[in-house]
């Protein structure tokens, strides 16, 4: 009996112990789910974190960077014009008729006032008749109302005519007078019809356009039918008119020296003057017109040929290239991709000069300190975020 009630304690006794175990391990279980929650939600966010970045190194955009660099001083600039005479007209008719003779054809010198055409207009003809004959006719009638006049200023002391006609009659003759005055005035204006019937050079010249012929109707003053008859230009001296850009502008004085240079005539050079300016920039190519007098004793210079203007300036003048590939030709202009302080993209405006080739000159919108996107993509935009790539060799400008 001893023994089994031994064995029923031991036994007991063991149950006991592994219910106290169960309840340890039934304990543990949810400190092991948190420790393995905890992990995972540290694993899981270490994993946003490096997703995150990846998206935001995709969102941006790799660039490289360069920089505009000084130019050689110039102490000249080159552009290209186009000659003018000194003075260029067209000649019109003052009257209207037909062309009965030209005297003048393209290329012929002529000098002020000479003839270069005769047009026949028979109703001015006529008319000038008409009004003389008028004229002569009113100058009868003074003379009748200055004799009827006088008459009766003579028989006022006589008490033979009444006051009243005597007035009437110094009227009369003052009307005749103003009626003469008239008529004179309208053989004037017929004369010089008349007179521009005969087609004048206006200033000395050569003729560089005959757009007449004989028998050809003209009608007067330089509109619809009214076509010019003539086109004279003056060539002792031609002007050229030139762009000057405006970084230059500063530059440029009355009494500066230019040289033309021509394709027509290789080799050979001609000084001109730099006369005037505009003293205004043009909004649209932010250019200063400038005129320079060219003399030309020779004729050699010729309307309209293209030459080369070289203006000496009065002190050397830097500027800025880029590589060409910096510039973004897009419908808006040209523009320049410039990196700020926080690695986005600023677009500027720029306004270009010379092309040399690999390089461009950029006469405003930028400054030599500016950070420029060498080879910047189409899709560039204001405020686009990049990330700066350092430039290998053949990137560096």
């Amino acid at each position: 009996m001893k023994h089994e009630g031994s064995m029923t304690n031991q036994l007991q006794k063991a149950q006991s112990e592994n219910s106290r175990g169960g309840i340890k391990w039934f304990l543990l279980i949810p400190v092991v789910l948190c420790i393995f929650g905890a992990a995972t939600f540290f694993l899981r966010a270490q994993d946003s974190k490096k997703l995150a970045a990846g998206t935001n190194a995709l969102d941006t955009e790799p660039v490289t960077l360069t920089q505009a660099q000084q130019g050689a001083p110039d102490s000249e600039i080159t552009l290209p014009s186009t000659l003018q005479g000194f003075s260029d007209s067209p000649v019109y008719a003052r009257t209207s008729g037909y062309v009965a003779h030209w005297y003048a054809d393209i290329g012929t010198h002529v000098h002020q006032g000479e003839l270069l055409a005769q047009i026949e207009s028979p109703e001015v003809d006529q008319e000038l008749n008409q009004a003389r004959a008028a004229l002569s006719q009113t100058q009868a009638n003074l003379v009748l109302a200055g004799i009827t006049a006088k008459r009766y200023q003579e028989l006022i002391p006589t008490n033979a005519v009444a006051q009243q006609e005597v007035d009437q009659n110094n009227q009369n003759l003052d009307a005749q007078k103003a009626g003469v005055q008239a008529a004179i005035a309208n053989v004037n204006r017929l004369e010089q019809l008349q007179g521009f019937e005969k087609v004048v050079a206006p200033f000395d010249g050569i003729i560089t356009q005959r757009r007449t012929d004989i028998g050809d109707l003209i009608n007067a003053g330089n509109s619809g039918m009214g076509a010019e008859l003539f086109r004279i230009s003056k060539i002792n001296v031609m002007r050229v008119f030139v762009p000057v850009p405006e970084s230059y502008s500063d530059q440029i004085s009355d009494g500066l020296k230019a040289t033309l240079e021509l394709v027509a005539l290789p080799g050979q050079q001609f000084e001109g003057t730099v006369t005037r300016t505009s003293h205004s920039i043009t909004a649209d190519s932010h250019t200063l017109l400038t005129e320079i007098d060219v003399p030309n004793p020779s004729g050699k210079l010729l309307p309209g040929a293209y030459a080369e203007v070289h203006v000496h300036l009065n002190a050397p003048v830097k500027h800025l290239v880029v590589a060409v590939g910096s510039v973004l030709f897009q419908a808006a202009g040209p523009q320049i991709a410039v990196v700020n302080a926080k690695n986005q993209i600023a677009l500027h405006k720029v306004t270009l000069g010379r092309d040399f080739g690999n390089t461009i000159e950029v006469t405003n919108g930028i400054t030599e300190s500016d950070q420029i996107v060498a080879s910047p993509p189409d899709y560039l935009v204001n405020g686009m975020q990049v990330t700066i790539h350092p430039a290998s060799n053949g990137d560096k400008s």
